[in-house]
């Protein structure tokens, strides 16, 4: 008998979206199947998978001990997220040699499904950094006897969504700095810079507007610029490794001394890139924008406002929403409401009420008990005579005005 071959062993998943890539994030199930084609037939023992997500951080640093002596320190962490095992073909020991414990399969392709669901609590974003990352992914092995295993691993994607339509997100952000420049003994004036953005959230593709005002009254030709960066954060053993990385940035017109330059909306769009990272324990990953003033020969005049990179983009209520935040006191357009120049006046009594049955209300009632008796005392009475009473006449005029304001006794000082 001539044993055949594997001739492919292939991963591949039922994708939930139209671009099939396997995305995922927390609570979804994923599944797929692990693709088997042989050339003749092959005796197999097991068949399994293996799921597994963690997030790992590892960087090295090197330590002087003395005049002549160095050695290296590592910094290693790892967070797992889950990890599951499954059997597709035969079981789980691997030792059992016995013809009785193997599989035949016969040549041709086979398809063998596999499905596992992810868990409920927040999963870190799938991520690739410079010290550390976020991994997911699915291992098929193919055990054979007296041969080695056939493995596979394949990586798929997972999103912990952030929903950038949050109160938290839709807030601007906003900031003033002031730097005056010293050279021995002269002191020029002061470069100003004040800076706004409507919101705080934003989803990659998106353009950021930026209000600006940057005012020279130094001596030095200086430029305005923006620019927005990453910063990816990793810790392991209560030590602390930060990369900073540029994402995009723009730049303004050079502005000479006496000179004021506004930016009413200037755009800067940010590139695919990661979402944050908020919830891991060892990697955190966050942006910001610095719009700061590039000044010759001193340290620049910046600030730094934070953003959030999210999955889920703008709702069109959610940008009427960061629009009234930030302009709701200039602009009430938005709305499309207006109000009625006068107010209409109530309905007639005649209307409501007919003659009839102010008559028929008004007739006295039978006092059949005790409790009726006690109700025909001054109180009821009082009751009766007004009930179905007609209102006062409707007026443009309060018969009643409050006290004006210059009437009211004023607060004693103290």
């Amino acid at each position: 008998m001539v044993l055949g071959k594997v001739k492919s062993l292939t991963i591949s998943f039922d994708c939930l979206n139209d671009s099939n890539v396997p995305v995922y994030s927390s609570g979804d199930t994923v599944s797929g199947r692990v693709n088997l084609e042989v050339t003749g037939e092959i005796r197999v023992k097991s068949l399994k998978i293996h799921a597994r997500g963690h997030a790992k951080v590892r960087w090295t640093e090197s330590r002087n001990a003395g005049s002549n002596t160095a050695y290296t320190q590592n910094y290693t962490e790892e967070v797992e997220y889950f990890n599951h095992k499954d059997i597709l073909i035969g079981h789980e020991r691997d030792d059992d040699t016995s013809e009785e414990g193997f599989n035949t399969i016969h040549s041709g392709r086979h398809e063998y499904a596999f499905s596992f669901e992810l868990p409920q609590t927040p999963l870190a974003t799938s991520f690739e950094g410079r010290h550390g990352s976020v991994r997911y992914w699915v291992k098929a092995e193919l055990h054979r006897p007296w041969l080695l295993p056939v493995k596979l691993k394949k990586e798929f994607t997972v999103f912990e969504h952030i929903d950038i339509n949050t109160p938290s997100l839709l807030s601007p952000q906003a900031g003033t700095k002031e730097k005056t420049l010293c050279c021995w003994f002269c002191t020029s004036g002061p470069i100003s810079l004040s800076a706004k953005i409507e919101r705080k959230g934003y989803t990659p593709g998106e353009s950021i507007q930026i209000f600006a005002e940057i005012e020279n009254c130094s001596s030095r030709m200086v430029v305005p610029k923006a620019a927005i960066y990453q910063t990816q954060a990793f810790y392991a053993k209560g030590k602390m490794k930060e990369v900073k990385q540029l994402v995009a940035n723009l730049r303004g017109e050079s502005l000479s001394s006496g000179k004021t330059e506004t930016w009413n909306g200037k755009l800067l769009k940010i590139p695919p890139v990661s979402p944050s990272i908020l919830d891991c324990s060892i990697i955190r990953v966050e942006y910001s924008l610095m719009v700061y003033v590039d000044i010759p020969g001193a340290m620049d005049l910046f600030l730094n406002l934070p953003l959030v990179i999210g999955t889920i983009p703008l709702h069109p209520f959610g940008s009427r929403t960061s629009s009234v935040s930030s302009q709701c006191s200039m602009n009430m357009n938005w709305l499309g409401l207006s109000l009625p120049e006068r107010p209409e006046a109530p309905p007639s009594y005649a209307e409501v009420v007919t003659e009839e049955q102010r008559r028929n209300n008004l007739a006295p009632m039978s006092a059949c008990d005790d409790f009726e008796r006690a109700l025909q005392g001054p109180l009821f009475a009082y009751i009766q005579e007004f009930r179905f009473l007609p209102p006062p006449l409707y007026s443009e005029i309060d018969p009643n005005p409050d006290q004006s304001a210059d009437d009211r006794p004023s607060c004693p000082s103290r």
